[in-house]
């Protein structure tokens, strides 16, 4: 499997479309956006977690980083779903120790340590110091709600100088779930002091699009890698491959 297989590929069944949708879908109505909330990996590349594991297992690499993939959703669901939580660094340590077990890939201290410290010293997309500024002219807040920790996400965005840009920085953390629960883009809502309707949802992941779709914001994706979309019932209102094509539908909104 290639690193575009790894990131796009399965995110497991622990939810149950019917009841994430039945608990509250509804398209929203045309509204003025007032804030535009990014998942995190539209603005970080998680490429180098798959470029790294290359490097310490080669040929292994595929089949550690899909079990590795898959696990690190179903664990953050099951999680919730059985009142067990933890945050996202913990449930992604725990996949990477399932996976390199399932694998048979000798995961030693050493590149435990690398693998994990790839999600703390993350990269931004090349257009990301390009356009984000322009995306603030357009008189809209910005802020990320991602599943990753609060100190992962400062920590990135102080790394990239960009942490001024964003209003807020929000981790689901902070209700003790994630998304596609409704308690973590509720979170969004309840910070900013706006109506759903009134906040444009920025996804990396076409189950992300849906989640956030489902509890009733505006949804762009932000399909940098080319995955399929989901079949889950729901489409955005626009999706593009990098952020010149969100500000371009931003403006278009705009007009």
């Amino acid at each position: 499997m290639n690193r575009r297989g790894f990131l796009t590929g399965s995110v497991g069944t622990v939810f149950s479309a019917a009841a994430v949708a039945a608990s509250g879908a509804r398209r929203p109505s045309p509204k003025h956006l007032k804030a535009v909330l990014f998942d995190a990996f539209p603005l970080f590349d998680p490429r180098v977690v798959v470029t790294l594991a290359e490097r310490l297992y080669a040929e292994k690499a595929a089949l550690l980083m899909q079990a590795w993939r898959t696990r690190q959703f179903e664990y953050q669901w099951l999680r919730v779903l059985g009142n067990r939580y933890v945050d996202f660094m913990e449930a992604t340590e725990d996949s990477l120790t399932f996976a390199a077990r399932q694998t048979r890939v000798d995961l030693g201290s050493e590149e435990r340590k690398e693998l994990m410290s790839a999600y703390v010293n993350l990269q931004v997309w090349p257009d990301t110091h390009d356009v984000l500024p322009r995306l603030r002219e357009l008189g809209v807040a910005l802020g990320i709600l991602s599943n990753m920790t609060a100190e992962t996400l400062e920590s990135g965005l102080m790394s990239a100088n960009l942490r001024g840009l964003f209003a807020h920085v929000l981790s689901t953390d902070r209700v003790r779930s994630f998304k596609p629960d409704r308690a973590a883009y509720q979170l969004g809502v309840d910070v900013l002091g706006l109506e759903r309707e009134e906040v444009l949802f920025v996804a990396f992941a076409g189950w992300d699009v849906a989640g956030a779709t489902w509890f009733g914001y505006p949804t762009y994706w932000l399909n940098r890698l080319g995955a399929v979309p989901e079949e889950l019932g729901v489409s955005p209102e626009g999706t593009g491959s990098d952020l010149r094509s969100l500000l371009s539908f931003l403006q278009a909104r705009a007009a």
